[in-house]
């Protein structure tokens, strides 16, 4: 099996995880089935169909046998004689067999035959991964198979294997047997897998199996999609399992200038459509020996030896040239995109103006007005741009093609409706399965918002900025008005002290100033002219831009159970449940002073908590504070 190592996976991506150990619950059977098809040892037929109700034959099991040992790379697609009497050379499996038989892992019957097409029993099979462990005939007393058959039960390998040891095995018992062999320690007392792929150290001590690093070596490419791509790949593309951005998809959603990787032995796709265009600012370490390169203000790795020949002093590009990047999985540079390729598309806030100096390609350096964008992909890009009436908190619209970049200031598109309940339709517009969400306020940096955030959120007057649509219907981008609460800070007001004074002079002596504690730091606001009406306890934080905050607001209190707190949802003492921010503060209150906590620390059922919430559910709030007493 070849082996290409690619950085940075996304678990979402895959949809992977750490599958259990020899002596836990069986795994899922597409997971088992996950695992040998990126080992090449089960893969089905050429639609990738696994038949595993079926019987398996001693041709087939012999060939998984030979696939799944440490001499799987050496065998060829012939032979020179016959394995056995009953196994002429032009069988399909005389390769297989030949090697098992090299390999002392299997034998023929009395007769001297091996009887490919008969039906394997699971004494049978056993014996044989027990070879594979390391065992010999002579380690086990008695009559065979009782010493065998115990054996298989100590190390674990009968997880998920329903058939008895006289009994045929199934394609399905032959799955979990060979998986159950990746997470058995041999005679040696190594894990199989790491005996198998001794570089990639891919069960840990616990016996847990790394599905991604697995994978991740399985995994091969990259290429762009364009013209005829498919016939880059090693197999038939129109069975393929296809994944693009993380989501299940088919072949026909590929577009041109994706970035495709894939594996033969899992018949699948993976392909990428991140790309960004922009000016070329700068090449790291050196432009003849690039690692990373700075487009439009945002730097990043290059992934491929091909993107980084073109992004060199030998490729097609300088500093100061346009040019549009195609990221990989990984985020980095996997290739450069065309000439004449479709432009870049973002939208965004912005969230600063000023003349840059950029590097000309020259030797020298210019000047030129610049913006930067918070883009509704949660990402930041710079942009020369010469329109003057452009300020910070324009909404924008940016096409980057080859040739220029073109910034549009957004006239405010609004948008009433409640989200459904599981974040995939606001009002009547379905959102498209990659859709793009920040929240903003004033001219606080944006953050970025998933879709299940908003489920049932109604939206009503201005909380939605601007949306766009595709050709479908669908909502691609959404820029919200401070919907979540969730660029403020939250923490808790100790001490308040106002003046509101009638002087004797017919004037007033009006002044505040409110001690407030966040995450553990006491801090200080105030007004010389100004009283807000607050008083002690958790407040909301809002912020004018990053740094300066604008006032302080108090929040409304719920009180919760303290046995009934529980991941991100809190149960008030009426019964009802409410959901808890996923960056919740915690104080614990003793002593009349506030300590920060965690809600780990507080909700085991010693406390009496109560929960503060900035507003109602369904206009996006949530419990922004916990106190605990």
């Amino acid at each position: 099996m070849k082996h290409r190592l690619l950085s940075g996976l996304l678990a979402v991506v895959l949809v992977l995880g750490l599958a259990p150990g020899a002596l836990a619950a069986p795994p899922a059977e597409s997971e088992a089935a996950q695992v040998l098809a990126a080992l090449d040892i089960m893969v089905g037929d050429e639609n990738g169909n696994l038949n595993l109700d079926r019987t398996i034959t001693r041709a087939e099991f012999t060939k998984m046998t030979v696939a799944a040992s440490t001499s799987r790379d050496t065998v060829g697609d012939a032979v020179a004689v016959k394995p056995y009497p009953d196994v002429p050379q032009t069988h399909w499996a005389a390769p297989y067999i030949k090697a098992a038989v090299d390999l002392n892992l299997v034998q023929g019957d009395l007769y001297g035959n091996f009887n490919s097409d008969e039906k394997i029993t699971l004494a049978e099979g056993v014996t044989i991964l027990l070879r594979l462990l390391g065992y010999t005939d002579s380690d086990f007393t008695g009559v065979w198979p009782a010493g065998q058959m115990a054996q298989y039960r100590a190390l674990g390998l009968d997880e998920g294997v329903t058939c008895g040891q006289n009994d045929n095995m199934t394609r399905r018992d032959a799955l979990y047997l060979f998986y159950n062999l990746m997470i058995t320690k041999d005679k040696n007392g190594s894990y199989y897998l790491n005996t198998l792929e001794p570089t990639l150290n891919l069960v840990n001590a616990s016996g847990q199996l790394d599905r991604v690093g697995l994978i991740n070596s399985a995994m091969e490419g990259p290429v762009v999609a364009s013209g005829g791509w498919e016939t880059q790949l090693p197999f038939s593309t129109a069975s393929a399992k296809v994944y693009r951005n993380g989501s299940s998809s088919d072949l026909g959603s590929i577009q041109d200038q994706d970035v495709v990787y894939w594996s033969e032995s899992m018949r699948t796709i993976w392909a990428y459509s991140d790309k960004v265009t922009g000016t070329l600012e700068a090449l790291s370490p050196s432009a003849s020996a690039p690692t990373s390169v700075t487009v439009a203000g945002k730097t990043y790795q290059i992934e491929t030896t091909s993107a980084a020949y073109e992004l060199s002093d030998l490729g097609s590009y300088s500093v100061g040239d346009r040019v549009t990047l195609l990221l990989g999985r990984s985020g980095g540079v996997a290739a450069l995109g065309q000439v004449g390729s479709d432009s870049a598309l973002i939208y965004g806030i912005i969230t600063k103006v000023e003349n840059a100096t950029y590097n000309d390609g020259n030797n020298g350096t210019y000047n030129a007005r610049t913006v930067t964008i918070a883009a509704t992909d949660g990402n930041t890009y710079r942009y020369q741009c010469s329109i003057q009436t452009l300020e910070v908190g324009d909404m924008v619209r940016v096409i980057a093609g080859d040739a220029d970049v073109q910034v549009k200031r957004l006239s405010t598109t609004s948008l009433t409706g409640k989200m459904n309940s599981d974040g995939t339709k606001l009002g009547s517009y379905p959102l498209a399965d990659n859709v793009e969400i920040i929240d903003t306020y004033e001219e606080c940096t944006p953050v970025r918002i998933y879709p299940s955030r908003l489920a049932g959120v109604e939206f009503t007057g201005d909380m939605v900025r601007y949306y766009a649509l595709n050709g479908n219907g669908e909502i691609t981008h959404l820029i919200l008005n401070d919907v979540t609460g969730d660029l403020h800070k939250y923490g808790i007001i100790t001490d308040v002290n106002e003046v509101n004074t009638v002087l004797p002079t017919g004037g007033y002596l009006i002044s505040s100033s409110y001690t407030y504690d966040l995450n553990g730091q006491e801090m200080v606001f105030g007004s010389d002219n100004t009283v807000y009406n607050m008083h002690s306890g958790p407040c909301q934080i809002k912020m004018e831009g990053d740094s300066t905050v604008e006032r302080l607001y108090n929040l409304k209190e719920r009180p919760l159970s303290a046995v009934s707190v529980s991941g991100n949802f809190g149960v008030a003492s009426n019964g009802q449940q409410y959901a808890i921010s996923e960056h919740v503060v915690v104080y614990v209150y003793e002593n009349n002073d506030y300590q920060i906590s965690n809600l780990n620390r507080v909700a085991g059922g010693d406390y009496t908590l109560t929960g503060w919430y900035d507003k109602n559910e369904k206009d996006g709030g949530c419990i922004r504070v916990i106190v605990a007493r």
